[in-house]
């Protein structure tokens, strides 16, 4: 298994994300899915990847949420690695992104459920995320593109082109989830080669 991969639980996904330069893996849709493939990932850095229900009124279809945490149902919360910076740069190209919690939950929801989980702060729910977290202190990040909202939610005739609409600005993310992996990659670099007294060569880059 690579020392980092791009987790997209679900095969719409993947094929958004297949030209990233790191590992795209197809992890499966909900929790005991993402639970199992967490056990094959085993101590790989994850980045997940995929789309969302939004949760507050200010996330819109086709905004980026890259989380600062990801909230379990039960258990406490996993912070993310590098968030804040990944968020940056996903605005500097040009999209929408909003950085703060994401709720994993075990079931998909809409309507009244919705409306009770926005009220928890976070800004949007998967059914993934949490479950496939790497143990700690193996980085882990979390970008989810929103495919529906209260104001446009799951069951209506445009869902298909609100998917869509997702899918796109999860394809134009790709470039800076593989700098994520990059930075992930330089920083396990470092640690290792202070741990061995060893100063690495500055100019080599790693990818």
């Amino acid at each position: 298994m690579s020392d980092a991969v791009i987790a997209a639980p679900l095969p719409v996904e993947w094929v958004a994300l297949r030209r990233a330069r790191t590992p795209v893996v197809c992890t499966g849709r909900g929790p005991r899915r993402s639970q199992r493939s967490a056990r094959r990932l085993g101590e790989a850095a994850v980045l997940v990847a995929g789309v969302a229900g939004g949760l507050t009124p200010e996330v819109n279809v086709g905004d980026l949420v890259v989380a600062s945490e990801v909230r379990a149902p039960d258990g406490p919360a996993r912070a993310c690695v590098g968030g804040a910076d990944l968020a940056e740069r996903l605005r500097a190209a040009g999209l929408r992104v909003h950085y703060g919690p994401l709720l994993s939950w075990p079931r998909v929801v809409d309507g009244a459920e919705r409306r009770r989980l926005a009220a928890t702060g976070a800004l949007a729910v998967d059914t993934e995320s949490a479950w496939l977290a790497p143990p700690e202190p193996v980085p882990f990040a979390v970008v989810r593109a929103v495919s529906d909202t209260a104001a446009s939610p799951l069951r209506r005739p445009g869902i298909v082109v609100a998917g869509l609409t997702a899918l796109r600005a999860l394809r134009r993310a790709v470039p800076i989830l593989d700098c994520w992996v990059s930075d992930v990659r330089k920083d396990a670099l470092l640690t290792a080669s202070a741990q061995e007294g060893v100063l690495p060569d500055t100019e080599t880059e790693v990818s």
